[in-house]
């Protein structure tokens, strides 16, 4: 089987709306499940930090697992498609589950939580290990891939942009002021949209490179932890997504709570939709600029190397979300700012690691002879998971260290405080272990080039020798 290296405009996008549908979800969760369990759904942050923090780390070794199953599923549609078919329709019941209160007591609710939340995790992983996986076999060009990194992430970003505008425009319209209600509904919009794009992907996408895998597990699991590569990404995917996540679930709060407009920016949007109205176009800004950063990821990408640009990436959205701690509550220009030029780098870094997933993957092949692309691209959401986990955990925790609660309407400056350091200087510190991190990743540009020439001399020799059989 030849393996295509150059995809079409339509199977770039199709792939892409297999992350806006992820990320539809994602973001949600990321952005208002917190607040939405502490202000909404009535649980202490301490009880909402241990039930993310749980769910997640327990939930890493199902991707491991679906991982694996995915190299070893056979269908007529290849090993990692059908998986958006059959996952689409759970995925989007997951995240309406999620967010929905049940009339019981707190002991019912907190049973509720972590059962709807396993539920949800477990069918993000059925979908997302096997779509990251996709990218991986539609093409062997190395080039190739970091553009279909940076369409992806487009979409994925797209998706944030339909969450944001779903959640801040819709609950309270669908709710008509009952915020339980209002979160169900709009739920079932986002659930409508989420299985409609991953039906999408599924349908314009395709197979193409041959997976050379082995029928032994333990095998695959040697493979997988001699691979220096994967496991320096996975601690740096894990690394980031804390990063991202913690910013993220705190930007409800900051906005809610901290931030007072008292020069009257953009005070239509107020007008509209209070501090949330607010809070809404902080994230639809940075989700724009994160679409941007995308655009620019190929470029850069040739220009500076994906391990030099990551590190310029981490250390630039680091500062100067670091440097937010120092702004005042009635700055909002300057924030803005600060929050906008922190995402230009952030955003590049998913793009960057997931076509760096890609590379480990060759390198895995390239080293042992068969490639396990499943159980190589799981790195992704396990650091998505139990770094959203990780940073749920760190962004309540602190909130409770600072004796947060959602039921007191006017913060104390001890509050306030918490908010502060989890919108600014948790983050930024916990990211730069990153930039350590990745002086040790040995895939350099000139590495993969070598790499990549191999294979496909090795995959030509193959494809020679079965049209002779």
């Amino acid at each position: 089987m030849a393996t295509q290296t150059k995809l079409t405009f339509k199977e770039k996008v199709g792939y892409a709306l297999g992350d806006t549908a992820a990320n539809i979800a994602w973001r949600t969760v990321s952005y208002f499940l917190p607040i939405f369990y502490t202000d909404v759904f009535g649980l202490e942050a301490a009880v909402a930090a241990t039930l993310l923090f749980l769910i997640r780390l327990s939930d890493g070794v199902t991707d491991l697992v679906m991982g694996n199953i995915a190299d070893r599923t056979k269908s007529k549609y290849g090993k990692f498609r059908p998986w958006l078919l059959w996952t689409a329709l759970p995925f989007a019941v997951a995240l309406v589950l999620q967010f929905t209160t049940p009339d019981v007591s707190l002991t019912g609710k907190i049973i509720w939580a972590y059962g709807t939340s396993i539920f949800y995790t477990l069918t993000y992983t059925a979908n997302n290990v096997p779509y990251s996986a996709l990218m991986g076999v539609m093409t062997s060009d190395v080039k190739e891939r970091t553009e279909l990194s940076s369409y992806r992430f487009f979409g994925a970003y797209f998706g944030g942009v339909i969450a944001t505008i779903g959640v801040i425009a819709l609950v309270d319209y669908l709710g008509e002021g009952n915020e339980n209600l209002g979160y169900q509904y709009t739920m079932y919009v986002l659930a409508f949209i989420l299985a409609g794009c991953s039906l999408i992907t599924f349908y314009t996408t395709r197979e193409r490179v041959p997976a050379i895998t082995t029928s032994n597990l333990k095998d695959d699991y040697k493979d997988l932890i001699k691979n220096v590569p994967w496991l320096i990404l996975l601690f740096i995917g894990f690394v980031f997504v804390t990063y991202n996540v913690i910013k993220q679930s705190t930007t409800m709060y900051y906005f809610s709570h901290y931030v007072r407009n008292e020069d009257n920016f953009l005070g239509s949007l107020v007008e509209w939709g209070g501090e949330k109205g607010l809070a809404g176009l902080y994230l639809l800004s940075l989700l724009v600029i994160s679409m941007i950063s995308t655009v620019f990821a190929p470029a850069l990408t040739r220009t500076f190397g994906k391990v030099r640009l990551f590190m310029m990436s981490i250390l630039f959205s680091a500062v100067t979300a670091g440097a937010m701690y120092w702004l005042e509550a009635n700055q909002v220009g300057s924030i803005f700012t600060l929050g906008i030029l922190s995402e230009f780098g952030a955003g590049l870094m998913p793009v960057l690691f997931f076509a760096m997933l890609g590379d480990a993957a060759d390198f895995s092949e390239y080293t042992n002879g068969r490639r396990a692309t499943g159980l190589v691209f799981s790195a992704g959401t396990f650091a998505m998971k139990f770094g959203g986990g990780m940073a749920g955990f760190i962004t309540l925790m602190i909130l409770n260290f600072y004796k947060y609660d959602g039921e007191i309407a006017v913060k104390t400056p001890e509050m306030l405080e918490g908010i502060k350091l989890n919108m600014s200087i948790v983050p930024a510190a916990f990211v730069l272990v990153g930039v350590v991190a990745l002086w040790f990743y040995p895939l350099t540009s000139k590495k993969m080039n070598e790499i990549e020439a191999t294979l496909a001399e090795r995959r030509a020799d193959f494809d020679s020798t079965q049209s002779t059989l």
